[in-house]
């Protein structure tokens, strides 16, 4: 058999088995050998009678001393029962609706017996254990089991068996994706043995070395996949632009830039220099001048005769880029341009017309942007901020309206370096890891519920200083399901209001508002018109308020600390002593160390690092928009060391045969062109 040989046809699978297969995503022999165990359970410690632990999940080796009892308890509920012993011992082992264990166990034979005892003691028992035979070779018990992703109509034994079958098909067909230099370099068992052991494992040994290889080799192919579609960026030919004369535009700027500005300014220039269209993330921390860094790519692109776009999440922080690089650019000749969908019928059609005609040469804006009719005269440089809130189409479409331009994206989410050359694929990646002078540290600090009448009061205090406060709460309103502790927006802020600080302006904004209502929210407390602002995570991009000195967030537990730290970010702005509180919720020891963390600390980077550990990448982009791709073993979350080595591996593979033409490297060929096309339009 093939491995595209449909599932259906293995031994054990049959038609309807295999529309269960299908729910898994596995439909060929292929993919159900690659479908690879989520856990194991070592069952190989047998234990006597005597020696069992209550709690513990174990095996035992016990003979059957009574018929098994059969009782009806109600329609739909049947228990079966029997009494097993060994020279220690005497144990029940009970089986819910499973009456076919009558006549499997037979008095006098002996069975190896695994599940969770239970029971009391001088009683102990087992419900619902897995059994077989002693005499027979062990099957589900006295190994190492697999444990499979479940689905309606496939049980573990099952799956196991299926795999088992298709092992045995295709074992030896399996392909040697990773040349053996490759292999022999970094000591990586070979593929047969590596599938035969990540599914039925001889010894934990044995596991170790087969989950390592195929990790590694999952990497590999990745990276080695990223380094092609790198290569295609670079042969392309994009707008060659001249060096500008930056004296002026830093001349401009109302402080003094930071050496890391400076370096990441003279990266984006040089990629514009260089004749091939620039595909480069600017990530930097909150406040880490990223602004800036924009403005100068799209200072040098007018200076050029080109046009440029700037493409923004919401509208509020459209605006708001709209109002500080007007102030900034067009001192210097640059004619900014705003295009949001709240924009009036006359202005927009003026605003299009302009575009057009090229009588604007920076546009900021939302989606709009990319909105039918909306055409530009030789767009030449696309921005996009905080880009992960960008599908990957709605970057291609901006990228369609103009002629192979330069695109620069910036990104406040910080993300461990490692993971952002695996999410942005082909994209060079510049950091801002320093802070401009005179940016104070905000104090964090986490709390529990005892202290909330001293942060009222210290809220209180903070407004009679002319101070303002962003209350964050994880939920938008109250519904059946939400958990009682669960602080949600709309009744905190009725609560706040009316019976908490009936004295103060509190304002309320969240997702579900339309765009027009939370920017006029949003304005308010901009222009100290609002003391407290209870909000959604709405606000945790690009809302800047200077004179915000303190964040409340409620039931921190709730987010990542990544999201957390942007949260963090809206405060500290402006010139005074800033705070964070974290009302800890009931997360439990595990969530409080975590959010400790935060206090610790105020480099996001780091924070990002742990974020990793612990949450995994979701944090960072939430959805499949992300462009990470579909793993089937290897984790961004806790493989990252062997990332790192397989990073290093591909480069140094891909310069001796950039290519891959070698005929030794056909096999690997054919992995990055199988992963490209299954990912097509979804990397970034």
């Amino acid at each position: 058999m093939r491995l595209d040989t449909n599932v259906q046809y293995i031994k054990g699978v049959g038609e309807e088995r295999a529309k269960a297969f299908a729910r898994l995503g596995v439909t060929t022999l292929g993919e159900l050998v690659m479908n690879f165990p989520r856990a194991y359970e070592d069952r190989r410690e047998l234990r006597t009678i005597q020696e069992l632990v209550f709690g513990d999940m174990c095996c035992v080796s016990a003979t059957v001393a009574s018929q098994p009892v059969l009782t009806r308890i109600r329609r739909g509920l049947d228990i079966t029962r029997c009494v097993v012993v060994d020279s220690a011992g005497r144990m029940t082992v009970t089986f819910f609706n499973q009456s076919f264990v009558r006549r499997a166990l037979i008095p006098g034979e002996s069975y190896i017996f695994y599940g969770r005892v239970e029971g009391r003691i001088g009683a102990p028992e087992m419900k619902n254990p897995v059994f077989e035979k002693e005499s027979n070779p062990p099957g589900s018990t006295r190994r190492i089991v697999p444990v499979y992703r479940m689905t309606a109509g496939l049980s573990q034994r099952v799956i196991a068996s299926a795999v088992r079958a298709g092992l045995d098909i295709c074992g030896d067909e399996l392909p040697e994706r990773l040349p053996e230099g490759v292999r022999e370099r970094y000591r990586l068992a070979q593929t047969r043995f590596s599938y035969e052991n990540i599914h039925f494992p001889r010894d934990m040994e044995s596991l170790e070395l087969a989950r390592r290889r195929l990790i590694f080799e999952e990497l590999f192919i990745l990276s080695c996949t990223l380094s092609f579609m790198r290569g295609r960026q670079q042969e392309k030919s994009g707008a060659k632009m001249a060096r500008a004369d930056m004296a002026p535009f830093y001349a401009a700027l109302p402080f003094k830039p930071t050496h890391a500005q400076e370096r990441t300014i003279g990266e984006i220039l040089t990629d514009m220099e260089s004749g091939r269209p620039m595909s480069r993330l600017v990530q930097g921390d909150v406040g880490s001048g990223k602004t800036a860094v924009a403005a100068a790519a799209a200072y040098n692109a007018v200076k050029n005769g080109a046009q440029a776009a700037f493409m923004a999440p919401t509208e509020i922080l459209a605006e708001q880029h709209y109002k500080s690089l007007t102030a900034l650019l067009e001192p210097l000749g640059v004619r900014v341009g705003l295009l949001t969908g709240s924009l009036g019928a006359k202005a927009r059609r003026e605003t299009l017309a302009s575009m057009a005609l090229g009588e604007l040469d920076l546009v900021i804006g939302t989606h709009a942007l990319i909105s039918d009719g909306v055409e530009f005269s030789n767009l030449s440089l696309i921005i996009a901020d905080e880009q992960h809130r960008f599908g990957v189409q709605q970057r291609a479409a901006l990228n369609d309206k103009g002629d192979a331009p330069h695109v620069l994206v910036m990104s406040a989410t910080p993300i461990p370096r490692t993971l952002a050359l695996i999410v942005y694929g082909d994209l060079d990646v510049s950091v801002i890891d320093e802070l401009p002078p005179g940016r104070e540290k905000v104090d964090t600090f986490l709390v529990g519920e005892g202290m909330r009448q001293r942060i009222y009061n210290f809220i209180r205090r903070l407004v009679g200083e002319g101070r303002q406060v962003f209350i964050v709460c994880p939920a938008v309103e109250e519904t059946e399901e939400t958990p009682d502790n669960l602080k949600s927006v709309k009744e905190y802020a009725k609560e706040l209001s009316e019976r908490v600080f009936p004295e103060l302006r509190v304002g309320l904004v969240h997702g579900k508002l339309k765009a027009r209502e939370k920017n006029e929210i949003m304005e308010s407390f901009a222009a100290g018109q609002t003391d407290i602002l209870v909000a959604t995570t709405v606000i945790e991009v690009g809302v800047d308020v200077p004179n915000a000195a303190l964040m409340v967030v409620e039931n921190a537990d709730r987010f990542g600390l990544s999201q957390l730290h942007q949260l963090r970010g809206r405060v500290g702005r402006g010139q005074h002593k800033s705070y964070c509180v974290l009302f800890e919720g009931s997360g439990g020891d595990a969530a409080r160390e975590r959010l400790r963390a935060l206090c610790r600390t105020n480099d996001g980077f780091k924070l990002a690092e742990e974020d990793l550990r612990l949450r995994g990448p979701g944090d960072f982009f939430g959805s499949r928009q992300s462009g990470l791709p579909d793993m089937q073993i290897a984790s961004f979350a806790t493989d990252m060391e062997l990332l790192k080595t397989a990073q290093s591996a591909a480069k140094e593979l891909l310069e001796a045969d950039p290519g891959l033409q070698r005929p030794e490297n056909g096999p690997l060929r054919s992995a990055v062109d199988a992963v490209l096309e299954k990912n097509r339009g979804t990397f970034n």
